[in-house]
């Protein structure tokens, strides 16, 4: 497989920092959610501290991303005869998806400096109470934001791969074209 994407399939590195990210989004939300809402109060620092290492992993890798796309590699084209509009939606969704992660990933930077919580954690001490800081709250509201467009990313991969039967998961690493 070619390091950079062809006209009809992501290259290696694109894959790799895709599906990479892929899993610590996953993880990372699903740490963050646990220690929110599913955890006594004050519980749960070590699974911030690993809610917090992705999400520093998720932002590099977005980074990563944006800057490989602008310096290093291309798209590939869309699939044949999908309408300009579907087209144009997939773009949308993307360029949200990485706008969204790098504003979670500040926000939750934000909420740390202004809680001062990394010390306490770092020592293994209890989950402060973060509520009350607005970036904490725009990061909560961010979060389902990014539920819904994952699912959308998600869903429309599916309906190319099981309706439209155009392979177009193999573009990522996924089985054949």
């Amino acid at each position: 497989m070619a390091t950079k994407s062809s006209s009809d399939r992501y290259g290696s590195v694109a894959i790799a920092i895709h599906w990479s990210s892929a899993t610590a989004v996953i993880l990372a939300w699903l740490a963050g959610f646990t220690v929110a809402n599913a955890l006594p109060v004050g519980q749960g620092s070590g699974l911030l501290l690993a809610h917090i290492t992705l999400g520093l992993i998720v932002l590099a890798l977005t980074l990563l991303r944006i800057v490989w796309w602008l310096v290093a590699d291309r798209h590939p084209q869309a699939p044949a005869g999908q309408p300009r509009w579907q087209v144009r939606l997939a773009q949308l969704v993307h360029v949200c998806l990485y706008i969204l992660l790098v504003l979670m990933a500040s926000s939750g930077v934000v909420t740390l400096i202004l809680s001062g919580a990394v010390p306490t954690l770092l020592a293994g001490g209890p989950v402060p109470d973060f509520s009350e800081l607005i970036p904490r709250v725009a990061h909560g509201i961010m979060s389902r934001i990014l539920l819904v467009l994952l699912a959308g990313h998600v869903g429309a991969a599916l309906w190319h791969q099981v309706v439209r039967r155009d392979h177009l998961l193999a573009r990522m690493g996924l089985g054949r074209a």
